[in-house]
């Protein structure tokens, strides 16, 4: 029985141990991992490995693996990643599976910097990966400290601000409550849709030069093929869609593309590593059929995939909108228990507060009996001061009218009498005033009386009032409503296969306009996604060490000065027919 090989597939997330005979393609072991994690959109992903001369490598299908140039250790490194990109995820992707492989690949491409990522987007994607771990942020659970243990931001991103990890993690837990009620999968798909639209997002870096010899950078993406500057992978000079080439082809170190324009040269660069180049080859050839294959209407099998796919999705809705109305019943009932227990306490506090008012009330009405009482006795002895008064005035008018009869009846001493009489004038005269002052007196002190007396009443009716309405039964509180160089191949390798491959490129059969020129960035789309980014920068932009940025972000932030972004570059650099790119190729 042939001995077997051992070998360990590790993707994102998992960890796989397979055995294989020495036989086995590398079809059959790419088709043994995607059937064990139940991957079906396998035209996207490789099995990537480090060859013996350490450089990355995929994974031929056609040949066996034990006749490919892997490492011979036990057992053997493969990694399970997605060699070609879509255009836009969430028309493209369709399985969950895809979909978290994707997110994990890209989440680890911004935090490890070989995807930039300007500030505000690394703290907002932070968010969304924190959603698509913890679900729904929960206070009672998520307390403070839960993102302690987490990989959030780019080691850049966190040298570039006088923030501490404790205030990194609030800034990110506030989004987190932000993101409320959003599914998972939901959140990775929003992680993606934002990261999609980052420029080196997608893109495979190659070293080339021109006939003139000039360091350059191919990119090869989903799209085309991108030429960039030596000391810019944010903004390329030239692009070439895959819809205007027909063959791709290499010779040792020398690459020729040929245009689907007959009056166009060759497109000739130079990349240093025959190695390499069969890599660049395969990513031309597999992302021209991808990109072709987006331009026709799908196969039977993607489109029965994406009505199972629907299907399970709404599915998944049904059963999450019915937790959520379960779980929005629950806390609608938490409160109305909590509305119910405030109304009880505020009832309790108002009873308490009518007891108060009741007591003052009494004790009002105490001293205003009491002054009343007070009162009554002041007028009566006002009472009796007047009459005396009045007694004192009587007596004093008959003792003047004695006085006047005497007078008459006896001649006296006139001077004698008009003393006693001048004596009795300024008496009654002083009487008389002290009886009007004694009146006054008397009349205030009945208006004061008549007014205690109906102080008296109005108290009597307020306490009347106040012992009726506690003794009225109090209403039941109502229910409230709740409604987020180069290298020298060996002469092995000569020997085994030629140095000179060739594709053709079909590019027949498709509508010629390349729609994704007029594409938006999901920023541009998304008016709450722009408020989010904007309040984001404006908050970090307090805390920024401008003494810090790199080049690159000094570069982003030109592009975003004049306004550009990933889709408006692509228009610029596509400008003018093939044969002028070309010729500024050559010119660089």
């Amino acid at each position: 029985m042939p001995k077997t090989v051992n070998v360990r597939v590790t993707s994102m997330d998992a960890e796989l141990e397979f055995s294989f005979l020495p036989s086995t393609t590398g079809k059959q072991l790419f088709d043994q991992v995607a059937r064990t994690i139940g991957l079906r959109e396998v035209w996207y992903f490789g099995l990537q490995f480090v060859d013996s001369k350490g450089f990355l490598s995929w994974l031929s299908y056609e040949k066996k693996v034990m006749a490919q140039d892997v490492r011979r250790e036990t057992p053997l490194q493969f990694k399970l990643k997605a060699k070609f990109y879509p255009e836009d995820i969430s028309e493209e992707l369709i399985q969950d599976v895809t979909r978290r492989l994707f997110f994990l690949q890209v989440k680890e491409g911004i935090l490890s910097e070989d995807i930039y990522c300007p500030p505000e987007s690394a703290v907002l994607l932070a968010s969304y990966a924190i959603q698509a771990k913890y679900g729904e942020y929960n206070k009672t659970v998520h307390q403070a400290g839960y993102l302690s243990s987490e990989r959030l931001l780019a080691k850049r991103v966190l040298e570039q601000h006088k923030l501490s990890k404790e205030q990194w993690e609030d800034r990110i837990q506030v989004w987190h409550e932000d993101h409320r009620f959003m599914p998972k999968d939901e959140a990775m798909v929003e992680y993606l849709k934002i990261a999609q639209d980052l420029e080196m997002y997608g893109v495979n870096f190659f070293d080339i030069k021109n006939k003139k010899g000039t360091d350059l950078w191919l990119g090869v993406d989903a799209l085309g093929l991108n030429i960039y500057g030596k000391e810019d992978k944010l903004t390329p000079k030239i692009g070439f869609p895959w819809s205007e080439i027909r063959n791709i082809s290499f010779n040792e170190k020398k690459f020729i593309i040929k245009p689907i324009d007959k009056k166009a040269p060759d497109f000739i660069f130079y990349a240093p590593r025959l190695r390499v180049n069969k890599g660049i080859l395969q990513l031309c050839m597999g992302n021209h059929e991808l990109y072709m294959r987006r331009r026709k209407t799908d196969s039977i099998e993607v489109q029965q995939m994406k009505a199972q796919a629907k299907e399970e999705r709404l599915q998944k809705k049904i059963e999450r909108d019915q937790l959520e109305s379960e779980k929005r019943m629950r806390e609608a009932i938490e409160k109305e228990k909590e509305q119910m227990e405030r109304e009880k306490k505020d009832l309790m506090r108002r009873l308490y507060e009518y007891e108060e008012t009741t007591k003052r009330a009494e004790r009002d009405l105490q001293e205003q009996l009491d002054r009343a009482v007070i009162l009554e006795e002041e007028r009566r002895r006002v009472q009796e001061e007047a009459a005396r008064l009045e007694t004192e005035r009587m007596e004093a008018i008959i003792a003047k009218e004695e006085l006047v009869r005497q007078a008459e009846d006896q001649i006296k001493s006139q001077e004698q009498l008009a003393a006693e009489l001048a004596e009795y004038s300024a008496k009654i005269f002083l009487l008389e005033e002290a009886k009007k002052v004694k009146e006054e007196e008397a009349d205030t002190w009945q208006c004061k009386a008549r007014e205690v007396e109906e102080n008296l009443m109005k108290t009597k009716e307020e306490l009347q009032t106040v012992r009726t309405s506690n003794s009225t039964p109090l209403a039941p509180p109502s229910s409230s409503s709740s409604s987020s160089s180069s290298d020298n191949e060996s002469d092995h390798e000569h020997s085994e296969e030629n140095s000179t491959c060739s594709a053709e490129l079909q590019s027949q059969d498709i509508n010629d306009h390349r729609q994704e020129e007029e594409r938006l960035t999901e920023a541009e789309k998304n008016k709450r996604l722009q408020k989010q980014l904007a309040a984001l920068s404006s908050e970090l932009e307090e805390a920024r060490d401008d003494s810090k940025k790199t080049d690159t972000d000094l570069l982003h932030a030109e592009n975003v000065r004049v306004g550009r972004d990933k889709y408006k570059t692509l228009r610029q650099i596509r400008q003018g027919n093939t044969k002028q790119r070309i010729d500024e190729f050559e010119s660089l």
